[in-house]
């Protein structure tokens, strides 16, 4: 991957400000300097995990998105039902909070895999997609409204 590690001085992501909430499309210059994303040393773990087992021959780009949805449906299988109140209480809840932090690691831990076995650099890629998002949906329309970009 191409990613840069963090520099150890990097500033944290800032809260929108007032004027910066109204602007769009999403620039460069509108993000911080850095990765957004840096997840090189988590890749690495990863990937020593699965070689250490000799899984390296299981993770396909198919099998990795496969067992993404898996984990993903495990995530969600956590808030069926829940109302919406209760759902933001979920990973704070004794009885549920170790199984949300769990299943999302999973979450994450497959996307990470998946995203280096396709040669992925995941900061590029969420670059990308903020910036299309921001043309999609225009701060002056989209605000408060969740229909699809088509429907603004």
């Amino acid at each position: 991957m191409s990613q840069n590690p963090v520099p150890p001085n990097a500033p944290a992501l800032p809260a929108p400000a007032a004027a910066n909430a109204t602007r769009s499309p999403v620039a460069s210059a509108d993000l911080p300097d850095g990765p957004l994303i840096d997840a090189v040393r988590l890749q690495e773990a990863i990937a020593l995990f699965a070689r250490e087992r000799d899984w390296d021959q299981f993770h396909s780009p198919k099998n990795l998105a496969m067992a993404l949805t898996a984990e993903v449906g495990e995530l969600v299988e956590l808030f069926q039902w829940l109302s919406e109140d209760a759902s933001h209480r979920v990973a704070h809840d004794p009885a549920t909070a170790r199984r949300v932090r769990d299943e999302i690691a999973d979450v994450l831990v497959y996307l990470v895999r998946l995203a280096a076995v396709l040669d992925v650099d995941l900061d590029e890629a969420v670059r990308s997609k903020l910036a299309a998002n921001a043309l999609k949906y225009p701060a002056d329309r989209a605000r408060g409204n969740a229909k699809k970009y088509t429907g603004l």
